[in-house]
């Protein structure tokens, strides 16, 4: 009850199964341990946790302001709480080459199944923006080639290289850099911002590793569906901000209505029910600890 009766190193493993079957997995954003166990109650493969509404939820823009120990420590809090595996976004890795590797090895200690690096410059912005800067693919490589030295510890443990290039260079450079991560050991590639369905199909025609997809709204693209991403050859796609723009976007009309009503009564209907969310926290089996916890009737 008080954590997944899976390991991480179980999960991790597990998660690697679930890529050699060549199903599309879905990972939907997550933004806190409870939104973690309604992911795996509705039956989705597995927890993306985004670095964007980590910071958005802490109250800043996503520039790369967060630190390695807030990221770090908020994915542990959000992936213990589930048997699914958590993908972490890594931003652009902390720091130099060094910093990279220790990157990974806190991850795997703390519970994550795999991390995305990306190839921007610091300030970083948000993927589907304009006027992103990339480091060198050749200082790119370097963080690769760092993140797979940490992964040492659990040889299970995910490296994805995601590239922003498609937006700053075009769609044949990000190809370009796409292969040369792959090449110095991503095992899957993000490509950030594609555009159409052509440029879909022409990175995985490119690309050996799999490859993620980023299913985020008012992007750059349109929302693909799963099945539009299965035909396409994606083997993963994210859904980052959608569970933190569901509950803001609730959580405004709900101000509203208090706001114009002076009682929330008619923004009730809009909320999880308190039956719904003691069931999703187990509160009746934690009884088993002290029959005095759940003695109640709703």
């Amino acid at each position: 009850m008080l954590f997944p009766e899976l390991t991480a190193a179980e999960k991790r493993k597990n998660f690697r199964e679930q890529l050699k079957t060549g199903k599309l997995l879905q990972f939907p954003g997550s933004f806190s341990p409870l939104v973690s166990m309604m992911i795996e109650k509705k039956g989705f493969d597995g927890v993306y946790i985004s670095g964007s509404v980590l910071s958005n939820d802490l109250g800043y823009p996503d520039l790369g302001l967060t630190t390695l120990t807030e990221v770090g420590q908020r994915g542990r809090q959000i992936a213990r709480t589930t048997s699914l595996p958590s993908i972490i976004d890594a931003d652009t890795g902390w720091g130099e080459p060094m910093n990279v590797t220790r990157t990974i090895q806190e991850f795997i200690e703390l519970g994550l199944a795999g991390c995305h690096l990306e190839d921007q410059l610091n300030p970083k912005r948000c993927g589907h923006l304009d006027n992103k800067s990339l480091v060198s693919t050749h200082d790119m490589i370097k963080k690769v080639k760092a993140a797979v030295n940490g992964k040492k510890l659990d040889s299970n443990f995910l490296i994805i290289a995601r590239t922003d290039a498609r937006a700053s260079e075009g769609l044949d450079k990000a190809i370009d850099r796409a292969k040369a991560y792959a090449d110095a050991g991503a095992e899957m590639i993000f490509p950030e911002a594609l555009q159409n369905e052509k440029e879909f199909e022409a990175m995985r025609k490119a690309i050996t590793v799999p490859l993620l997809a980023n299913m985020t709204e008012f992007g750059k693209g349109r929302l693909y569906t799963k099945t539009e991403l299965t035909n396409f050859g994606y083997n993963m796609v994210i859904y980052p901000v959608t569970t933190l723009r569901l509950a803001m976007g609730a959580t405004e009309r709900g101000l509203d209505i208090l706001t114009r009503d002076g009682t929330q009564e008619k923004a009730v209907e809009l909320m999880q029910t308190r039956q719904q969310l003691y069931d999703l926290t187990r509160y009746e089996e934690y009884n088993e600890f002290d029959q005095n916890i759940f003695n109640f009737k709703l």
